[in-house]
């Protein structure tokens, strides 16, 4: 049973940049085929999907977050991680931590998210 956990600072002031960890247990960020996204849903609002690293380290931005998103990861400990820069109040949500299997159009796995608000 693969395993997401989202680590990260609860909150961040404005202009700073996020930073979250997601720490995969049960299974390796490097599976063959496997996808690895970050996904945010802001409050009361859909969920948001932002970016992903695959498991040969190629990484995928949401064109309207590109500029500021960066997404790398850690195979020795089995983490990836992502930055959000120049962050601002519209970007308080709960982030999640994903996985998907290529040629297959759901997230079989996910973290149980984190809270993050951005706030003075």
């Amino acid at each position: 049973q693969v395993q997401l956990q989202e680590s990260g600072p609860g909150l961040v002031k404005p202009s700073q940049t996020l930073s979250l960890t997601c720490t995969v247990s049960g299974g390796s960020i490097t599976t063959s085929f496997s996808y690895w996204s970050w996904i945010r849903q802001p409050p009361g609002k859909g969920l948001e999907w932002m970016g992903a690293i695959t498991y040969s380290g190629n990484t995928y931005y949401s064109p309207s977050l590109k500029s500021r998103t960066s997404i790398s990861r850690d195979t020795s400990k089995n983490q990836f991680t992502l930055q959000l820069s120049s962050v601002t109040p519209e970007d308080t949500g709960v982030y999640y931590c994903a996985r998907r299997l290529f040629g297959r159009s759901s997230y079989d796995y996910w973290g149980q998210g984190t809270q993050v608000t951005v706030s003075s």
